[in-house]
């Protein structure tokens, strides 16, 4: 893929239906090649004086404000409302370098069934790390709606700050050296939530005189550091394995089989693994490679936050929510719980009760 040939590739994949998801092809080389490449879709118009991009079409509503916060180091935030199922594919252009990596942290809500009542509101968070040259496949769901920030970070940028700094003593000179490799971390980062907010007041500001570069910088380094803090003690940076993007990409449709059935008990490893069509002991590898987790665990996890909201924000019976989680019975539920969060279900929606009413 060349940038000479981005406007035919368009006309021939753009919103491509695949699976029951609508493609959605961009370039991912550098962030001002992404922009480039975003302005040239039919569907999307650009403020260049607001480093503005947005749409309203039949597939989603959103918008993404850019800023290059200095050479090398790139903010991108994108606000987004889902009107079908959307497979973002992240592709490469050969005429230019591929010398960025980029931080992702995301919060979505979606919409959740609970049958004899409303719709409930839940949130999905992560963080992804990916190299240059990894062709990353998102999925993005209808009905959906959510936030995710871009941190952009060139090579030199990385060398001058992050190799420079008490992160680089961690041992992770291979990790930045080796070309490919996609992260996955579900919500490691705590402050993640506060500076993003942060984040998002500076870019959302309409008046131009409000914009405060020096505290975006701040707040983006901020972001960067509570990250690295906490996701670099995990195993999988010092044994630093690179998967091809073929790879990536069945790893993200199995990912994409474990949400759709969360709300059943674990499908199994080989009926995900004929699905993708890969072996499963590959899939099973390759999964924890990308999200630290085997699948049955990472079903278990998202189960585990799906209830813990659950309790939070609805009066949804535990008998119900045991049910809605995929578990045989509220007693395994309960004990599942327990193990995950220390406490039982009831205690944990009694002490959440009481703060709300202190």
């Amino acid at each position: 893929m060349s940038t000479n040939n981005w406007a035919k590739h368009i006309q021939k994949f753009l919103f491509l239906l695949k699976d029951e998801f609508f493609e959605f092809p961009y370039l991912s080389n550098s962030p001002q090649v992404m922009v480039d490449s975003l302005i040239k879709i039919p569907v999307i118009k650009h403020k260049p004086l607001q480093q503005l991009i947005y749409s309203d079409n039949p597939f989603w509503k959103g918008t993404m404000r850019y800023r290059e916060i200095e050479s090398g180091f790139w903010i991108l935030e994108t606000n987004i409302e889902l009107k079908q199922n959307i497979i973002a594919k992240a592709t490469y252009d050969e005429d230019h370098l591929r010398d960025y990596y980029i931080l992702s942290f995301s919060v979505f809500e979606y919409k959740y069934p609970i049958k004899d009542s409303e719709d409930v509101t839940l949130l999905s968070t992560c963080w992804t790390f990916y190299k240059p040259e990894t062709e990353v496949a998102t999925y993005f769901y209808k009905g959906t709606k959510g936030k995710f920030f871009n941190l952009a970070i060139s090579k030199e940028w990385v060398t001058k700050n992050i190799k420079s700094s008490k992160i680089y003593k961690k041992n992770i000179d291979d990790f930045f050296n080796t070309q490919k490799g996609f992260y996955t971390w579900l919500d490691v980062a705590p402050n993640a939530h506060i500076l993003s907010k942060s984040i998002s007041d500076i870019l959302e500001a309409d008046n131009e005189i409000e914009f405060n570069a020096k505290e975006l910088k701040k707040n983006c380094v901020k972001l960067i550091d509570d990250f690295f803090d906490n996701a670099f003690h995990d195993s999988r940076i010092p044994d630093n394995v690179s998967l091809s993007n073929l790879d990536y990409y069945n790893v993200a449709k199995a990912e994409k089989m474990i949400l759709h059935n969360l709300h059943v008990p674990f499908v199994g490893i080989e009926h995900i693994a004929f699905d993708v069509n890969t072996s499963p002991t590959k899939l099973k590898s390759n999964f924890k490679t990308v999200f630290g987790f085997s699948l049955l665990q990472y079903h278990k996890e998202k189960n585990m936050l799906l209830a813990k909201q659950l309790l939070e924000k609805t009066d949804v019976e535990i008998q119900t929510i045991s049910v809605i989680t995929g578990y045989e019975s509220a007693s395994k539920f309960a004990a599942a719980f327990k193990k995950r969060f220390g406490k039982l279900p009831s205690a944990y929606r009694d002490e959440r009760f009481t703060m709300c009413t202190i």
